[in-house]
């Protein structure tokens, strides 16, 4: 991702100084170089802590005292943005920020919160281009959650205590948290895992879950089934007994004609059974009269119900309607008042004089005009309560005469006895009907084009698919490939430092985070290897290689930007570095093999610079003048820490 420092910027406290700015050069290696205590190493912790780190890591002391705000510029493809935050005093962080970006952001000379942390991390993820899927839809927290811009400064800075640190090789590894999110996400940031993977094993997971669901109901229905197939010559048998079936049937019918006699009986309209007119007297005919009436007049009923509770719904609406519109129309009516109290002179509510008129009224008026017009017709016509009171009234005639026939039927119920076999039978008949259909659905449902069990090899196809293009096989083989481009790539350094082994093959391990050197007949880890100066060869081969990988992929989240802080501190001479107190002291002679040494660093920067098609920034923080490493290509001084020079400026301090 192109994303890097332009300058990392300290608004004082005392208002009457000036902003101080550390300006950088892009595609360059960027050094500070300068004593202790200058403020070299509080410009990793600057960049972190405004780019949305947690906590505020910035050393306290005098630079923290003397500052207001920290800042840093940044420059991508949109252009410049500003990130600034707020010293936090005593607290451990402070979520008051500050957020701006154009083609060419002005540094303002005083700065106000416009924004939270939060909005901030979510601008520098949609910047990324970052995924909001987790790796896992089913554990999207402790280190298995979605990927964030946080997660990138892992690459992007190299502290003081890690730059040669044997156990650790990327920025907050140490902490067991932010280890297990870089071994989580590191497939992704190696482009063996990409966005679409993530949607698709989302994908993958959820219908796994409905195929479980789906082949258990499908074994379910399988199991009753087989009980089920075994009584349907007894339901045949049933159906001839309700008189549902009117012809003779063949002695040896077949299992299919069976069916087709059910699904027969099935779509039949009515469940009347076909008894003879010998059995049948006048009041069971009464009866069937009267069954066949409550039955529309129950219809009726039923629709005038429904009728009357849409035209309830259908004023309650309109009378929620009106409502609202006369809340809006009350709120603006104060733009009524402000055109009859307005002149061209002065501002009716704090008088201070206009220029002219005010462009929004008139369109303030014509809104409240338009609302009061549509208040006006918002009203229900008398004619719909008539109506709603007319229905309610047949609903009432509709009861009574449901009741009246319902006394008729239990009149001739009570005085037949055939009418009670009939009801009976009818009663049978329909129970039999429903139990029948919803057997017949079971049976459609489970038969080999039927639709749970289409449905269940729909679903397996689907997931075969997505199985092999989520493959871990595959994602695995995907980011061995991309280790082994980095290693390729981080091999090619070696030979510029000072390493014992420069020609032993690396490998770095995305599961352990570290470096694994091949020797002869054995594989060493880095903190198995002695000597600070291959600790510090490894880590600034890995990292650089890393980043030239970062920048050949078509898409990467990670910022192409990389942070060293005193990565010559393994040669440095220990009585100046280990000073207690801040005097002011003369820095010895480097010796001429430990100035080499360094040189090397350098040199393996512009290296990698060059082999990354100069789209990497490097910055340097370091003791090392230009004496050790003027006139390598790439090089550029951003200061000189020196003779009074620091951070914080002498007249911050005067």
């Amino acid at each position: 991702m192109d994303f890097q420092i332009s300058k990392v910027l300290l608004w004082p406290k005392d208002t009457r100084r000036s902003v101080t700015a550390v300006s950088f050069e892009r595609n360059k290696i960027n050094v500070i170089s300068g004593v202790s205590r200058t403020g070299k190493s509080a410009i990793i912790p600057i960049i972190d802590y405004c780019l949305g780190s947690t906590k505020c890591t910035i050393p306290t002391g005098i630079i923290r005292d003397k500052t207001s705000w920290f800042g840093v510029l940044v420059t991508t493809s949109e252009g410049e943005k500003l990130f600034a935050r707020r010293e936090p005093e005593h607290q451990q962080a402070t979520d008051d920020m500050f957020f701006h970006e154009a083609q060419k952001v002005p540094v303002p000379e005083l700065i106000v919160r416009n924004t939270s942390k939060d909005s901030v991390k979510q601008r520098l993820d949609h910047l990324s281009m970052l995924t909001t899927l987790s790796f896992s839809n089913d554990d999207p927290e402790g280190g298995l959650g979605r990927p964030s811009f946080r997660d990138m400064a892992a690459f992007n800075f190299q502290p003081q205590n890690i730059v040669a640190n044997p156990n650790v090789l990327f920025y907050k590894a140490d902490s067991v948290k932010h280890r297990a999110k870089l071994c989580s996400i590191f497939p992704f940031v190696l482009g063996a895992i990409s966005a679409e993977t993530l949607a698709q094993r989302h994908e993958m997971q959820r219908l796994q879950r409905e195929l479980r669901r789906k082949e258990l109901d499908l074994l379910n229905i399988r199991t009753l089934s087989e009980r089920w197939t075994a009584t349907v010559d007894a339901r045949v048998s049933e159906a001839r007994d309700l008189g549902l079936i009117s012809t003779p049937l063949p002695p040896n019918v077949s299992r299919v004609d069976s069916m087709e006699i059910l699904r027969g009986i099935a779509r039949k309209v009515t469940a009347d059974p076909e008894i003879t007119s010998q059995s049948i007297n006048e009041g069971v005919e009464e009866l069937n009269r009267l069954n066949a009436e409550e039955q529309n007049a129950a219809q009726a009923l039923s629709t005038l119900r429904r009728r009357v509770a849409e035209m309830e719904q259908l004023k309650d609406s309109a009378r929620q309607y009106k409502g609202a519109l006369t809340l809006q129309r009350d709120r603006l009516q104060l733009s009524r008042w402000l055109v009859e109290q307005h002149t061209d002179q002065d501002c009716p509510l704090c008088n201070t004089p206009l220029s002219g008129p005010p462009a929004r009224l008139p369109e303030l008026v014509a809104t409240l005009d338009s609302l009061e017009e549509a208040a006006s017709t918002a009203n229900i016509p008398p004619s719909f309560d008539r109506e709603l009171e007319r229905t309610r009234a047949s609903i009432s005639d509709q009861l009574e005469h449901l009741r009246g026939i319902r006394i008729r039927q239990a009149a001739l119920t009570a005085a037949s006895q055939v009418a009670r076999d009939r009801q009976y039978s009818r009663l049978r008949a329909s129970r039999f009907l429903g139990h029948l259909e919803a057997d017949l659905q079971v049976f459609d449902s489970i038969g080999h084009d039927g639709e749970l069990s289409a449905e269940v090899d729909s679903l397996k196809d689907r997931v075969r698919s997505l199985e092999r293009a989520v493959s871990e096989a595959e994602i695995g083989a995907r980011t061995r490939r991309a280790l082994g481009t980095v290693n390729l790539f981080a091999g090619r350094l070696m030979p510029f430092l000072d390493s014992e082994f420069p020609d032993d093959a690396i490998s770095l391990s995305e599961t352990e985070l570290t470096i694994k050197v091949q020797r002869v007949g054995r594989e060493d880890f880095l903190w198995e290897i002695g000597s600070g100066s291959n600790w510090l060869s490894y880590h600034v081969a890995t990292t650089l290689a890393l980043h030239e990988y970062f920048l050949q992929l078509p898409s990467c989240p990670v910022p192409s930007f990389v942070v060293y802080d005193q990565p010559s501190q393994v040669y440095f001479p220990k009585r100046l570095a280990d000073r207690a107190d801040s005097s002011p002291v003369e820095e010895p002679e480097w010796r001429d093999q430990d100035a080499e040494a360094v040189r090397k660093v350098f040199v393996a920067m512009s290296k990698a610079i060059d082999a990354s098609s100069n789209k990497l920034q490097v910055i340097v923080l370091d003791h090392a003048s230009r004496s050790v490493w003027g006139g390598i290509p790439l090089v550029h001084e951003v200061a000189d820490w020196r003779d009074g020079r620091a951070l914080i400026p002498p007249e911050w301090t005067a």
